[in-house]
């Protein structure tokens, strides 16, 4: 599948952003948000099941290629920064898929920004986790990420050792499909000493997560949310454990106060492999394609 990567200047620096846009696409185009410590290659195995879409997959500040942007975070930040791609490109109104702190990113978007959504697809995030509002935030990171926010102050000798690191991960069990090791690979960079590290700034990340437990951008949009919007949740959290970001008694309490989002439940993946396996790549496709195709 063809991707070229364009530069969008922002506040603090450039945003890199894969673009796919095969000949004879359909009108519009599908804007990809990568997760809390990720890039736009956590959508590698969900490519190819949208291959005849315009595609757009931006590294958000702090990740990735765009990781040397500006000291800014939180979720308005990125939501200003996803409007920028977007005039780049070009686009007028995208159908808005988030996954993990995307999704959070997504509803952010819809309210900062309406006339520039067509429909909200969530994929696990995107309404309130059940963690102390008001809490510390690298608390609140090391108790919902676990391992994934301590390798973000990691150093690593050698990429064997980084996937070595990732082997041990509950979430990704053997055998790995093809293409995982290549994700994990790419997230790595020089740390100027001759170690490895990965691409993600933790003082960012750190910044979006004290956003979702104590900042007012997320409960206004999602107050005001009047997008169409579709959410997929799953059984497993990110550590592969029951019952997930969203235990079903806590979600139930809480889409009884947003009674328009639709929600799915799929019981059988965790938080990574709901987009970074071929099962879950297929599922989040077809709901891709179900919103396109919705009136």
């Amino acid at each position: 599948m063809s991707e070229r990567m364009v530069r969008v200047p922002v506040p603090g620096g450039e945003l890199a952003v894969a673009v796919h846009d095969p000949e004879g696409a359909p009108t519009g185009a599908v804007l990809l948000v990568h997760g809390i410590t990720a890039s736009h290659r956590a959508w590698d195995f969900v490519l190819p099941e949208l291959a005849d879409m315009r595609l757009v997959a931006p590294d958000l500040r702090g990740r990735g290629q765009s990781r040397n942007v500006g000291e800014g975070a939180g979720f308005s930040a990125h939501a200003d920064d996803l409007v920028a791609v977007l005039d780049a490109l070009g686009v007028e109104q995208a159908l808005v898929v988030g996954h993990s702190m995307g999704a959070f990113v997504a509803v952010v978007l819809a309210h900062r920004h309406p006339a520039r959504v067509a429909r909200l697809l969530l994929v696990d995030g995107g309404l309130p986790l059940d963690v102390p509002l008001g809490g510390d935030p690298d608390a609140v990171m090391a108790g919902v990420l676990g391992p994934t926010a301590a390798r973000l102050s990691m150093r690593f000798a050698s990429v064997e050792d980084y996937l070595g690191f990732w082997r041990q991960h509950p979430a990704f069990p053997p055998p790995w499909p093809a293409g995982l090791a290549q994700y994990f690979v790419a997230d790595l960079v020089d740390d100027g000493a001759g170690m490895l590290r990965p691409a993600t700034r933790y003082e960012t990340a750190a910044a979006d997560t004290a956003d979702m437990i104590a900042g007012t951008a997320l409960p206004s949009a999602l107050a005001a949310l009047q997008h169409p919007t579709r959410l997929i949740t799953v059984g497993r959290g990110l550590q592969n454990e029951p019952p997930g970001l969203y235990a079903r008694d806590y979600l139930e309490g809480v889409l009884v106060q947003h009674p328009s989002i639709r929600h799915d439940r799929i019981d059988e993946l965790n938080h990574y492999t709901v987009v970074m396996s071929p099962q879950g790549a297929r599922l989040v496709a077809e709901a891709v394609r179900a919103e396109l195709s919705a009136d």
